[in-house]
C-alpha cells in the first residue's frame, strides 16, 4: 500500500545554466501511504534525499519484473532512478524496508558518457536476461541521441550499449519490447539542449524534436525500421504495447498535436501506425499562442487491455477510452483537475471544437490545484488511478509558475471498470507544497508490487 514518487526538490539545468527553481536542495524519493485503513493515509511516511544536487529525478523502473518470471533468484527489491539532467543513476533498496527505502548504489555520469557515449537517461525496464536497460535522450553535449544503456542486474555496473555502434536513433525517450514478436519500439522527445529551459515552438520547426517511432530487432539489437508519424505525430512520448504478450499492437501518445496513434504489425511483417484519437486545440486569447494544444503527456493501458488513459497537461483533463475496438477508441470518462483554461483564469476560450465549457478550478480539501494532471499510474485491479501534476521543472516554470511556488499534488481518481467513468476522490490529497524543506514537484509514481506501466510479460 506504499507508493514511491520521484520528487524534484530542486530542479536544475546543465552546469553554467540557470536553475529552474530557486531551491538548491537535493531531489528525493518519497514513500506515500495509500492504505485508507492506515493512520498515516495520504501522508509522506519517508523521504530519501539524493546525495547530490542538480539531478532532476524523472522516471524510474525495477530491477526485476514479469520478464524474470520463473527465476526464483529475482526479486523486485531495487528501484532504478535515472536523473534526466545530471545523467546519474541511483539504485535504491526498497526490499529491506519497503516503508523506508535506502540508497544501494550510484552510477556516475562519466560511466554513461565514456562507456556508452550517452546522457540524459529516461526509461528503465528489466530484461528477461536479468540485465537492466535504460533509454537515453542525448549525447554528453546535449544533442539528440536515442541509445540504450545496459546495466548488470546484480552489480548495477554499466555494461555498455544495447544498440549497435552507429545505429542510435536521432532522438530518444520511451520504449517497450514484446519478446514473442522479437520486437522493441522506441519513441522520441527532443534534443536535451533544446528542451531543458522550456518549450520553444521554433525548435520544432528547426528539427530539434522528434516525430518517429523506431523498430528494433529484439534478438539482434539491429534497428529495422523508422515509422514517421508526420506532423500530427510530433513529439511521441509514452509508448504502450497491449499487455497481452501475443499482441502485435499498442498506442503512443503524441504531445504536440494532442493525438494518439495505434501502431501495429502489418500482414507483410513490418510495422505501421494510424491516428485513432485527436484532442483538438482550442482557439484562445490571453495565452502565449492563439491556439492551445492539449499536450498529451502520459498514457497507460489497464492490465486487462480494455481501457486507455491519458492526461492533457495544458487543457487540464484526464480521459478514459474503451479500446475494445482497437481501431476506434471510445471516450467513456473524463475529469478536469486544473489546467490552463480555467473559467476564473486569464485565458478565454474563443472556439472549442468539442464545445466544452471552461472548467471550474479544482479544489480538494481547501487546496486549489495548480498545474494539471500529468503522470498517471493505475492499480493492478484498474480501480484507482493516481496522478501527479509536475512534468519537468523547466516546462513547469514556463506553463505553471504557480506550481513552482505552491508545490505539486498527488490525487486519486476512482474508476468505473464496468461501464467506464472517472470520479475524483475528494478524500485523497497529498500536498507537496507542505513538505518540510519547502514546496516540491512530484513526478512519476510506482507501486512496490508492480503496476500497469512496468511489467512486460513474456
Amino acid at each position: 500500500q506504499n507508493r514511491h514518487i520521484n520528487l524534484n526538490k530542486h530542479q536544475h539545468k546543465t552546469p553554467l545554466k540557470p536553475l529552474n527553481t530557486d531551491s538548491l536542495k537535493p531531489d528525493y524519493l518519497a514513500t506515500v501511504d495509500v492504505d485508507p485503513k492506515s493512520s498515516t493515509y495520504c501522508q509522506v511516511i519517508h523521504r530519501l534525499p539524493m546525495p547530490n544536487l542538480r539531478d532532476e529525478l524523472h522516471h524510474s523502473g525495477w530491477n526485476a519484473c514479469s520478464s524474470c518470471f520463473g527465476d526464483a533468484s529475482k526479486k523486485r527489491n531495487r528501484l532504478i532512478l535515472p536523473s534526466l539532467i545530471s545523467s546519474r543513476v541511483y539504485v535504491v533498496d526498497v526490499g529491506t524496508d519497503p516503508r523506508a527505502p535506502r540508497m544501494h548504489k550510484m552510477v556516475e555520469p562519466v560511466d554513461l558518457y565514456y562507456k556508452c557515449g550517452l546522457a540524459n537517461p529516461h526509461t528503465t525496464h528489466c530484461l528477461g536476461s536479468g540485465q537492466i536497460m535504460i533509454s537515453c535522450m542525448g549525447d554528453p553535449s546535449g544533442n539528440g541521441k536515442g541509445g540504450f544503456v545496459l546495466l548488470d542486474g546484480e552489480t548495477f555496473e554499466v555494461i555498455g550499449n544495447w544498440e549497435h555502434q552507429g545505429e542510435a536513433a536521432p532522438f530518444g525517450y520511451d520504449f517497450w519490447y514484446q519478446p514473442r514478436h522479437n520486437v522493441m519500439i522506441s519513441t522520441e522527445w527532443g534534443a536535451p539542449k533544446a528542451l531543458l529551459n522550456g518549450f520553444n515552438p521554433v525548435h520544432v520547426q528547426e528539427g530539434h524534436y522528434g516525430k518517429s517511432l523506431h523498430v528494433w530487432d529484439w534478438t539482434t539489437h539491429k534497428k529495422l525500421q523508422t515509422v514517421d508519424l508526420g506532423e500530427d505525430g510530433a513529439i511521441p512520448l509514452e509508448i504502450r504495447f497491449l499487455h497481452d504478450p501475443d499482441a502485435t499492437e499498442g498506442y503512443v501518445g503524441c504531445a504536440l498535436r494532442g493525438t494518439v496513434f495505434r501502431f501495429y504489425k502489418t500482414p507483410k511483417g513490418d510495422w505501421a501506425a494510424e491516428k485513432v484519437i485527436r484532442v483538438p486545440s482550442k482557439k484562445v486569447e490571453g495565452w502565449t499562442l492563439s491556439e492551445m494544444p492539449s499536450l498529451i503527456t502520459d498514457i497507460l493501458i489497464s492490465l486487462d487491455d480494455r481501457y486507455l488513459y491519458f492526461s492533457n497537461w495544458l487543457h487540464g483533463d484526464i480521459r478514459q477510452y474503451d479500446i475494445t475496438d482497437r481501431r476506434k477508441p471510445r471516450l467513456v470518462g473524463q475529469v478536469f483537475l486544473g489546467g490552463s483554461i480555467l473559467c476564473d483564469g486569464p485565458v478565454r476560450v474563443l472556439e472549442d471544437p468539442e464545445n466544452q465549457p471552461q472548467p471550474k478550478p479544482c479544489i480538494i480539501q481547501g487546496k486549489r490545484i495548480h498545474g494539471a494532471p500529468q503522470m498517471l499510474q493505475l492499480s493492478l485491479d484498474g480501480r484507482r488511478l493516481y496522478v501527479t501534476t509536475s512534468l519537468y521543472s523547466g516546462w513547469d516554470k514556463q506553463f505553471y509558475p504557480d506550481m513552482i511556488r505552491e508545490g505539486s499534488v498527488m490525487m486519486q481518481i476512482d474508476v468505473d471498470t464496468v461501464n467506464g467513468g472517472l470520479t475524483l476522490n475528494e478524500n485523497f490529497l497529498v500536498d507537496f507544497g507542505k513538505e518540510p524543506e519547502g514546496p516540491a514537484l512530484a513526478h512519476e509514481l510506482r507501486y512496490p508490487g508492480g503496476d500497469c506501466t512496468s511489467d512486460i510479460w513474456i
